[in-house]
């Protein structure tokens, strides 16, 4: 396989996925599952599982906003009753025990939701003992990415190897305290957000996770860039 080098930004998700999974087929990983974080995690993680030949599935996360500023994570929440927060974050920003509660909820019930939607009666592919490829398009604060983790802990991953296109340094260094490994392609040093790194950040769609899942559920067709841009 060619591997191509890394551009100063992604065109698109596609294009982050196959560079994100040309970089892990380096690493010689042994009978992986790659698990895409809904929803634009998803065309990313389905681009690295065609790389590498290994089966997709999803791990149900979402992130805990601060009340008055959404896009700021103060936690996330996880598949099988997982929570995690930044107690440093909702000490310093005032949020209260209320709104800690009120948000939880908000975002369970989405959970929820996209859980049914998702899976849509499929089971879960069986993690125990595996290689388990947690992928994002990006990390910021990296609180989504962390519940993640602990969902693949709790189902007895072997080995847990977080990878995303685009992640500040400090974010990196951060989860690679609850991950085996942390693997991004680009860490810029001055990082405002995920969708300046990309140069087409379109919001992913529910109709577009569920069609790539059916899509990874049948035989894969060799990782030739050839889906539509």
């Amino acid at each position: 396989m060619r591997i191509e080098s890394i551009p100063p930004r992604f065109r698109d998700r596609i294009q982050a996925g196959l560079l994100l999974g040309q970089r892990l087929s380096t690493l010689g990983l042994e009978h992986p599952v790659i698990v895409g974080l809904p929803r634009g995690g998803v065309p990313v993680a389905f681009e690295v599982a065609r790389v590498l030949g290994a089966p997709l599935d999803i791990l149900l996360v979402r992130k805990l906003g601060v009340p008055f500023h959404p896009e700021l994570a103060f936690g996330a929440i996880g598949e099988d009753d997982v929570r995690v927060l930044n107690r440093d974050l909702v000490q310093r920003l005032g949020i209260t025990d209320d709104e800690v509660v009120s948000v939880d909820k908000r975002e369970r019930e989405e959970l929820a939701r996209r859980v049914a939607l998702y899976r849509d009666g499929r089971e879960s592919v069986e993690l125990l003992g595996r290689t388990v490829v947690v992928v994002d398009d990006g990390l910021a604060t990296g609180a989504t990415a962390r519940a993640a983790i602990q969902v693949a802990r709790s189902r007895g991953a072997g080995r847990v190897i977080l990878a995303v296109p685009v992640a500040p340094p400090d974010t990196v260094e951060e989860l690679s305290h609850y991950a085996d490994d942390v693997i991004s392609l680009l860490t810029p040093p001055s990082f405002q957000a995920v969708g300046e790194w990309y140069d087409r950040f379109d919001q992913t769609s529910d109709h577009e996770v569920t069609s790539l899942l059916r899509e990874a559920a049948g035989p894969w067709s060799p990782a030739d860039g050839d889906r539509a841009q």
